[in-house]
């Protein structure tokens, strides 16, 4: 019995190089496949469904709004069932991406899936990212969070690209999200493979002898009290309450400065997004799959992209960085409105790439740094604000592309929107140089 619990012990996977690559895994497939596959096949989708404008914006809209509903989800997760968790809802992102290979669905079921599919993507982001960067010791956590977080560089890049080769085959949007979801599978193992240890061990443990399975089982009643005590929801409403109090005290200004300006970061990306492809699409006609190749940038520019703003981070700072690729991301978005052909487009894509996901990091770091004990309360607070921005951006987008389904207003308005996000940076800054002077 000993010898069969050492076995199980031993397939947990400890190396932490190992466990960030399991992490970039997670973030590709419920990142880059859940959410911005959606991105890559949207012209064929379109096209294949007959969809305007207005019906793709709401359906990207729909998702964003399931990841601000994940984001909620995952702010309740007990620790201890972190990582139970993931899994649970890898496998729904997964799911969710295979049904599309479903014929006929219905656009309420199409409705239905995106908003699971985005509700997964943000309860597997935080987790994920919750289980994964603990893992690391603080000498290598830098470079291997760089490297999780690469991930979803990684599923753009794999989005463009098997849509690419589907489509040249033959293929349309259905089979590419089937095989999407098929490529997905091997996640859910790994996942399993780095459970916590102390699992383990305390199976280990009941197999001792009877006293310790006595101890154990009285453990197990005793815990499972305390989950249902958990599960009232008044108690729950309570308990979320007083940790949001003791997480914002003595930083409220700090914290609503900066969630403001993540509200409008998820703003002022989400329109390049979600339609750079389809505006590639309409005004690159004689190129064939400009709108991939371009996705495809993006991708690799947000790959690159967390090791170069790391390595900036430790020379002028976290919040300086921030600023700067806050500025870059709104004049990338302007470069598609004073250059009408490829140079805006593919400028568009570099910058996006190089700013969005380290625009990410850079709010997460800061925000968990305020309150470092309340990390995973306050990561959940700004997620939640730029999923309210990433809802809104695809709806004013549309409502502002109108018949034409010009884009040249929406990234006008994204990129005054990252302009008054930067403002915000600036006094954030002011407010934590000010906290720090008087502690």
């Amino acid at each position: 019995m000993m010898t069969a619990f050492k076995s199980r012990a031993a397939n947990i996977i400890t190396n932490q190089t190992a466990i960030a690559c399991i992490g970039l895994y997670c973030l590709a497939v419920v990142m880059g496949f859940g959410r911005f596959l959606f991105t890559a096949t949207l012209p064929d989708i379109m096209t294949q469904l007959s969809l305007s404008t207005v019906i793709a914006g709401w359906l990207a809209s729909v998702n964003y709004s399931g990841y601000f509903i994940g984001a909620l989800i995952a702010m309740f997760v007990p620790q201890r069932l972190t990582w139970q968790m993931l899994i649970a809802w890898t496998a729904v992102s997964i799911v969710t991406t295979m049904l599309l290979v479903v014929p006929n669905l219905s656009l309420n079921s199409w409705y239905v899936i995106r908003l699971l599919s985005g509700i997964a993507s943000g309860v597997a982001m935080i987790l994920s990212s919750s289980l994964v960067i603990q893992s690391f010791s603080h000498e290598r956590r830098s470079v291997l969070s760089a490297l999780h977080y690469a991930g979803i560089g990684v599923g753009i890049s794999a989005s463009a690209i098997l849509t690419w080769w589907l489509l040249t085959l033959g293929y349309h949007f259905d089979i590419i999200w089937l095989l999407a979801g098929l490529i997905s599978l091997p996640l859910l193992w790994l996942l399993y493979a780095i459970r916590p240890q102390n699992s383990t061990l305390s199976s280990s443990k009941v197999c001792k002898s009877p006293t310790s399975q006595l101890k154990s089982s009285e453990q197990q009643a005793a815990e499972l009290n305390h989950s249902n005590q958990r599960l009232s929801i008044q108690q729950t409403y309570l308990n979320f309450k007083r940790s949001l109090y003791e997480a914002v005290a003595g930083h409220t200004k700090a914290i609503v400065l900066l969630s403001a300006s993540y509200v409008l970061a998820g703003f002022g990306y989400i329109t390049s997004a979600t339609f750079l492809p389809v505006m590639a699409t309409q005004r690159l006609t004689t190129q064939s799959y400009a709108g991939l190749l371009i996705w495809l940038v993006v991708g690799i520019f947000a790959m690159l992209s967390n090791p170069i703003w790391g390595a900036l981070a430790k020379r002028i700072g976290e919040t300086k960085t921030l600023m700067g690729l806050t500025l870059l991301q709104a004049f990338g978005m302007c470069l598609p409105i004073w250059f009408d052909g490829a140079i805006g487009l593919y400028g568009n894509a570099v910058i996006l790439g190089l700013t969005f996901v380290g625009m990410v990091s850079m709010t997460l770091n800061l925000i968990k740094n305020i309150n470092p004990a309340y990390s995973n309360l306050l990561i959940g607070l700004a997620t939640l604000a730029y999923a309210i921005g990433q809802f809104i951006g695809p709806l004013v987008t549309v409502a502002l592309a109108g018949k034409q389904d010009n884009f040249n207003a929406g990234l006008l308005v994204a990129a005054s929107g990252l302009l008054i996000g930067l403002v915000l940076v600036f006094f954030f800054q002011r407010q934590t140089q000010r906290q720090s002077s008087f502690n």
